[in-house]
């Protein structure tokens, strides 16, 4: 048993998967890094033109169908789409069935999940703090860096977590924009969905362990934390 799972583990058509999954995850998490704290600090503010059609694009991924979104979004960004026809005259560029279709499919459904805690924490943040950080002269972006971020730390942390959790189970925006090619997006999550069509349950169940083992830290970490604010 344990020889069998060292020569999975040790398979160059597992370690891809892996290593691919690793890398997207961490460039996840550094977009999200920087997006979440900034959307969630946009959506806090209300009345700007703009905000409501940013909170459903935003909302969007939790609630439509991943398998729907990642069509659309393939129509969208394919050679024929109006964006990915443009994105590929002027800079030949594309991200349909590439790393960078990977990477995009994790960042969009991981998205509400750190912008929504962030955009929560902001909102019950006492109101007296930014008030008294423009008295003393301060614009809003230095009330956002200086005022509200460092207050932010619990928000994102926990965001981060639960957003990386799900990147790393995701399967139907990702076989849409990223196409599923074997030793060139096939990710975790995909390779899972390979294994079980081609009758190879051990393997999957040696993967699905491995995704469950890390959903599983994420819970405890997130116990461990508690109620921790700021």
């Amino acid at each position: 048993m344990a020889g069998g799972l060292g020569a999975w583990l040790a398979d160059p058509a597992l370690l891809f998967p892996l290593r691919l999954s690793l890398q997207i995850a961490t460039a996840t998490l550094l977009v999200h890094a920087v997006l979440g704290p900034l959307l969630g600090w946009a959506l806090a503010r209300p009345g700007w033109p703009g905000r409501t059609l940013l909170d459903i694009l935003v909302t969007l991924p939790m609630v439509f169908p991943p398998i729907a979104l990642g069509f659309f979004l393939l129509v969208l960004l394919g050679r024929r789409g109006w964006l990915g026809g443009w994105l590929d005259e002027t800079f030949d560029f594309s991200f349909v069935f590439s790393t960078w279709g990977v990477l995009l499919a994790s960042v969009i459904v991981g998205l509400p999940l750190i912008v929504k805690p962030v955009e929560a924490a902001i909102a019950a943040l006492p109101a007296h703090l930014a008030e008294a950080a423009r008295t003393l002269g301060h614009g809003e972006w230095s009330i956002f860096f200086h005022v509200i971020l460092p207050n932010l730390k619990a928000a994102i942390a926990t965001g981060l977590l639960l957003a990386t959790a799900r990147s790393l189970g995701e399967v139907g925006v990702t076989l849409m924009l990223g196409g599923n090619i074997v030793g060139r997006t096939n990710t975790i999550s995909l390779e899972i969905y390979n294994a079980v069509t081609q009758g190879e349950y051990p393997r999957a169940a040696v993967l699905s362990a491995g995704l469950g083992a890390f959903s599983i830290l994420v819970i405890l970490i997130l116990r461990l934390r508690g109620p921790e604010r700021g």
